[in-house]
């Protein structure tokens, strides 16, 4: 099989991305328990489910 170098940049691009997204989501994991720590230490952070909810969502946190 001969692959282009262009294909191959453009492959190796388009792999970079994606890996790129999955380690975006995997971070936001991480700060989601970040700021549950947080909360949990500093209740005044989210006083209300209205203002936790808030709180989480400023923070890239996806709230349903």
């Amino acid at each position: 099989m001969t692959i282009s170098r262009g294909r191959f940049k453009k492959v190796l691009t388009d792999f970079e991305v994606l890996l790129e997204d999955v380690t975006s989501l995997v971070n936001r994991d991480d700060i989601v328990k970040q700021r549950i720590s947080e909360i949990k230490s500093d209740p005044s952070i989210g006083r209300s489910e209205k203002e936790l909810d808030s709180y989480l969502r400023k923070r890239g946190a996806k709230v349903d």
